[in-house]
Order: C-alpha cells, then sequence, then structure tokens
C-alpha cells in the first residue's frame, strides 16, 4: 500500500490545451452518474455525490474546446435483473433512480449526450453500445469519469482500452483519479448486513493502478 500510495500521489495533471490536439476525436465517457448512486437509493454514496460538480467541470471543459461526443453508460435495469443476487435492487427502468443527474442535464447541450443503458457492470453487453464505438471509430482520446472506480468505471474504462488493442486503434483512453470514486463499506457494517465488506479508500486505489498497469492513462486531474 505503501508503494501504491506513493505511485497515487505522483500522478500528474492532463492538460486539454496541450495534449488535445484535434477536438473532434474526442470523446467523454461517463458510468453511473445516475440518481441512484449519486443522492437516492440503496447505493447513493457521498462519496460518489463529491465528484459531480468535477465531472460536470469536465463535461463543460470538454466541450468548449470542441468535443462533441458524450457518452453516458447508466444503469438501467430490468425488473428481475440477475445483477441483484449480488447488489440490492438499484436503477430500475422508468425509476427515478435511474435517471441521468440533472446537473448533467441541465447543460445546454446535454441535447448531445448519447445514453446507453446497461443492465449489468458490462457497458456493451445487450445494448447497443459496440455500435456506437464501430460508428464513432475516428476517435483517439477518450476520458472517462463516474462510478464505481472498482465496478462500472473500471468496466468501461477496461472495455475502451481492450477493445482499443484488440482492434489496433491507438487510442487513448485517460482517466482523471479527481473525477471518479467508489462506495465504502466497513467490516462491522457490512457483518451486520450480511454482505462483504468493501473498502472504499482500498479499492479506489487498486483498482485505478490496476488500470495504469492495462494501459488507461491514470492522470491527477483534467486541466
Amino acid at each position: 500500500m505503501t508503494y501504491l500510495q506513493a505511485w497515487y500521489d505522483s500522478l500528474e495533471t492532463f492538460s486539454l490545451k496541450k495534449e488535445i490536439d484535434n477536438p473532434s476525436r474526442l470523446g467523454v465517457f461517463a458510468a453511473d452518474m445516475i440518481v441512484g448512486f449519486c443522492s437516492e437509493g440503496p447505493l447513493a454514496s457521498r462519496r460518489i455525490s463529491d465528484i459531480v460538480p468535477i465531472v460536470v467541470d469536465i463535461f463543460k471543459r470538454t466541450h468548449e474546446l470542441g468535443a462533441k461526443r458524450f457518452v453516458l453508460c447508466q444503469d438501467t435495469h430490468s425488473d428481475d435483473a440477475e445483477e441483484f443476487l449480488s447488489f440490492p435492487r438499484h436503477c430500475i427502468r422508468g425509476s427515478k433512480e435511474s435517471l441521468t443527474i440533472p446537473q448533467l442535464t441541465q447543460l445546454p447541450f446535454s441535447n448531445e449526450f448519447v445514453v446507453i443503458e446497461k443492465n449489468s457492470l458490462h457497458p456493451s453487453l445487450g445494448n447497443e453500445f459496440e455500435d456506437w464505438m464501430d460508428q464513432n471509430s475516428e476517435l483517439r482520446d477518450l476520458v472517462v469519469v463516474g462510478d464505481c472506480t472498482d465496478l462500472c468505471t473500471y468496466s468501461v474504462a477496461m472495455y475502451l482500452s481492450l477493445r482499443s488493442n484488440a482492434l489496433n486503434l491507438r487510442q487513448r483512453v485517460i482517466l482523471p483519479v479527481d473525477a471518479v470514486q467508489t462506495y465504502d463499506l466497513p467490516i462491522e457494517s457490512a457483518r451486520s448486513v450480511g454482505a462483504l465488506a468493501h473498502p472504499g479508500d482500498f479499492f479506489h486505489l487498486t483498482f485505478l493502478y490496476h488500470m495504469a498497469l492495462n494501459g488507461i492513462h491514470v492522470v491527477k486531474s483534467v486541466v
């Protein structure tokens, strides 16, 4: 953990203006920036809600730079979702929990958002995401934000990175650590409800490092 913390502390900022030479080939991908994780429901977390202003700011600044493609991968579960065997019932299709957070929908360019509804942690199984990626293969820089670091954000970032590797697309996946987060469930709290513990700080740091090991450009922040 000392090594991992030292790695985390050494992360550098990523300058959009200096690093992005063609904003038309920049895409922004958000994992589960929805009501059910940010403000209401059994899986809502203060740790997640705290990143909302940073995520919104990244949307604004990338759009000002010239980005036009924003993809929101969002839990939109069927009432009988298999995932409910592992997690409490959440973000069911048609519920308030499944809605994009208002801080994003109120942006003046929200009509440009592409919402990808997913029924599992995986962003592209059982939906149109792979087709959308095929139709936008000219993208080169892919910024990933959202929650949770070790679950849906990890799945989105790894999908994009592994897909790029498999197809030799030379895409760069960029993940700012201040715009991603995961929940915390301490050991005693987990025992009291009969669940598995989920140490948020540990999983946040470990999965960030694992994404870096897999070629994802993990950065301190996007400026």
